[in-house]
């Protein structure tokens, strides 16, 4: 699916996507997230579809600073957004930007385990929601998914995640689309959000 300019609102089932094309959208446009959570991947081949950037209710993704291959939008959560918004000026905060460099700085953590912890406290922290004894993050990831995120392999991910849920600080409510975190795991992260 492809976004087009125009006002309209976009809405998005989990899992599916849509390709923001730059050629097709004006100068200093935006799209605003209405509802909901998504991903934002780059589409090149090259990069295998390497998350930048996770946006939800109120954030804005700036058209200009796409590359010419554009960027998808990947709804982690049921996902609305209007494609008509405009950059405004002094707007400053760029969340594209913001989440970039936080994914940047979890990927130069020394160990896969730390990388991990600190990309399960920013998902939670940024994302997510306390609830009584637990912090619920909305969605999943799948670990192919969580492993391009900390730079390693699927095996190695499914592993360290083994060993959270064993130590009781991550379940994975089988009625609940989302996680479950614990508080501890959340603010003992090796990188402050």
């Amino acid at each position: 699916m492809r976004a087009s300019d125009g006002g309209a609102i976009v809405r998005l089932r989990v899992a599916q996507a849509v390709l923001i094309d730059p050629s097709l959208r004006p100068t200093g446009s935006t799209l605003e997230v209405l509802e909901g959570v998504a991903r934002v991947f780059c589409p090149c081949e090259e990069t295998g579809g390497m998350t930048l950037a996770f946006l939800q209710s109120g954030d804005h993704l700036c058209t200009d600073r796409l590359c010419s291959e554009g960027v998808c939008l990947e709804a982690l959560t049921p996902l609305s957004f209007r494609s008509d918004g405009q950059a405004q000026p002094g707007q400053g905060f760029d969340a594209v930007n913001e989440w970039t460099l936080q994914l940047l700085r979890i990927r130069h953590l020394s160990s896969a385990e730390q990388r991990l912890h600190a990309l399960l406290s920013l998902l939670v922290r940024r994302l997510g929601r306390r609830c009584g004894a637990w912090c619920d993050l909305p969605f999943r990831l799948t670990h192919d998914r969580i492993a391009e995120l900390i730079g390693t392999t699927r095996v190695t991910t499914t592993r360290l995640i083994s060993r959270i849920r064993q130590e009781e600080l991550l379940a994975v409510p089988s009625d609940q689309p989302g996680l479950r975190l614990a508080p501890a795991l959340v603010e003992s992260a090796p990188l402050a959000a």
